[in-house]
């Protein structure tokens, strides 16, 4: 409420909280209403909140309860709006450490006209204009983030990703939704079938998605132990997006748990090659985060070459300089040093 209080009027949809939230929001000057849905839907319980808005007002900015939008957007959203915007796309850290430093991050869009949206999908739903001539502005100088409740449960997405699928299974984005769905769930057949649909879906082209797709049939092959086939659907998926780490990162894990150590140094740095982090909500951390130079490091290490060992291992270090493995490996790496020497 600090931060969104910048707007005109804050209007909060409480779909069933069991604690004080409404009556603290309202103290804070929220204007709320409570209202069961009833069978839950994430679109019906947004356009539910879009209710509540009355017509006079131009501008909605979404923001869910755990997500928290930097001081000083009121102005900096004035200055970018025009008489033709119909939505903003804006900076949003998905997941933060503790001294709130991003660690994954992309851009989302839920800063629309009033008028002439709805929210569709039963899950990972999403903003449809009803119009036409959508204008959608970029920026980098509003930020949301987000501190998750990470003992929430989510239970629910599955059936509601497979009602999504069912109701509409030419779409492209909720199909792969499902699949990485079944990954969480370690159902790995029912994750590579649905992903394979998702790959054969005509509208199934971008290929940050498709390459993810890739990378979760051979996530579930190497579940099952049928390496081949997980390192085939990892040639895919670097052939599909070579502009991205993830694939040689998801290889070089899967070299590193084979004990091939030439094959790990070899993906590790081509992913190091690449040094565009694309923002999209398909972001791996460890693609970025100490982990390549922890896995050059240990390959280093195996191969008997200690000094680069130590390089990498102080470049992991770097990055992370509390990780008490790390700190252990290094100590590894010395004495091994020291004997050889």
């Amino acid at each position: 409420m600090k931060t969104a209080n910048e707007a005109d009027k804050v209007f909060i949809l409480d779909t069933g909280s069991t604690d004080n939230t409404v009556s603290k929001l309202k103290k804070l000057g929220a204007i709320v209403k409570e209202k069961e849905i009833k069978p839950w839907r994430f679109d019906v319980a947004r356009n539910e909140s879009l209710k509540i808005i009355p017509d006079e007002f131009d501008i909605c900015v979404c923001l869910d309860l755990d997500e928290v939008i930097m001081p000083g957007w009121r102005q900096k959203l004035e200055k970018l709006w025009d008489k033709n915007t119909t939505r903003l796309r804006y900076n949003y850290n998905w997941q933060l450490d503790e001294n709130d430093k991003p660690i994954i991050n992309f851009y989302i869009e839920k800063i629309h006209l009033r008028k002439n949206y709805k929210w569709t999908h039963p899950v990972h739903e999403v903003l449809t204009y009803e119009n036409k001539n959508e204008v959608i502005k970029t920026t980098n100088d509003i930020t949301v983030n987000h501190y998750p409740d990470n003992t929430k449960s989510r239970q629910t997405y599955l059936p509601l990703l497979e009602l999504s699928v069912k109701e509409d299974p030419e779409d492209d984005r909720n199909m792969h939704y499902l699949g990485r769905e079944y990954m969480y769930y370690q159902k790995w057949n029912e994750c590579i079938d649905t992903l394979i649909k998702h790959l054969n879906l005509k509208n199934a082209t971008w290929k940050d998605e498709r390459c993810a797709s890739m990378r979760f049939i051979a996530r579930s092959y190497i579940n099952l132990k049928r390496y081949d086939e997980a390192k085939m659907w990892l040639d895919k998926a670097m052939k599909e997006a070579p502009y991205l780490r993830d694939p040689f990162m998801e290889r070089a894990f899967l070299e590193y748990r084979l004990n091939n150590w030439n094959e790990v140094v070899k993906y590790c740095n081509k992913a190091l090659d690449i040094k565009t982090h694309t923002k999209t909500y398909i972001n791996e951390s460890f693609s970025w985060d100490y982990s390549p130079y922890d896995l050059l490091s240990v390959a280093y290490f195996n191969k008997q070459e200690y000094d680069l060992s130590l390089f990498y291992v102080n470049k992991a270090l770097d990055m992370d300089k509390n990780n008490k493995r790390l700190k252990e490996n290094k100590e590894i790496i010395l004495k091994s040093l020291k004997t050889a020497n």
